[in-house]
């Protein structure tokens, strides 16, 4: 729940979308999956901006780490001003070490949160943001996943994978790029394409940047389509994001 400490979700690890042994679901099922979602979509009349905000909490990400510390401020401003914003902080770090926070309003509260957090050596594990995001889209509804992070160190087929599945739902995934590493690059830009969503590059410790693309990520989150278009005829950084958004 919001304003508790992060906890993991199963064991210290956010739990898989689909477990071992398990049979691949039907055709029946995918449809009654698809169109349960739809009923929830976050996109309907008067329902609450809900935003996943996953971030590479390694070793490497310190820097970054601090920066969306303080930038994160700026996404509940710019989604003030159109109506109301939930965020839920995904991190992983570490030895296979993926947790989330539950929904958070106020932006104080969630600076906190972030502040007790240090980075830690590990590999990434998107994949397990991606599963994480799909439940929490069918439970709840999620308007958009915002991941920032600058390496890729999995199978790029089952991201894209699993980044169908969020296409499916309607949940387009924003990949913020720190740094150019062309194989992140490449998987990142496919899971924006699948999902309807956006890739964007930011220079290390460019906070000008990072901040323009989590406010743009945010107003939509908030407002939808229409509200990242009236923020792209001022900020570069929403007319990067609309430019590539199906």
């Amino acid at each position: 729940m919001a304003g508790k400490t992060i906890k993991p979700t199963s064991g210290g690890d956010v739990r898989p979308a689909h477990a071992p042994g398990v049979p691949a679901s039907s055709a029946n099922d995918i449809a009654a999956f698809v169109a349960k979602a739809r009923a929830m979509s976050p996109h309907r009349a008067g329902a609450h901006g809900r935003l996943v905000f996953a971030l590479d909490a390694t070793m490497s990400r310190q820097p970054t780490w601090d920066m969306a510390c303080t930038l994160q401020a700026d996404m509940f401003r710019e989604a003030g001003a159109l109506g109301s914003l939930d965020i839920r902080l995904i991190y992983y770090r570490g030895f296979n070490e993926c947790r989330a926070s539950g929904w958070i309003s106020d932006s104080a509260q969630l600076a906190r949160l972030m502040s007790k957090i240090d980075c830690q050596g590990g590999n990434t594990q998107i994949g397990k943001v991606l599963s994480e995001t799909r439940r929490e889209a069918v439970e709840a509804g999620v308007r958009a996943l915002v991941f920032v992070g600058d390496a890729m160190e999995e199978s790029a087929d089952d991201l894209c994978a699993k980044a169908g599945e969020l296409g499916l739902l309607k949940v387009p995934v924003f990949m913020f790029q720190e740094g150019r590493d062309a194989t992140a690059e490449q998987t990142f830009r496919e899971i924006a394409r699948l999902t309807g969503g956006a890739w964007c590059r930011f220079d290390p410790g460019a906070a000008a940047q990072l901040r323009e693309l989590l406010r743009a990520a945010a107003a939509y989150a908030a407002g939808g389509r229409e509200a990242l278009l009236q923020l792209a005829k001022t900020t570069s950084g929403a007319a990067k994001l609309i430019g590539q958004m199906k």
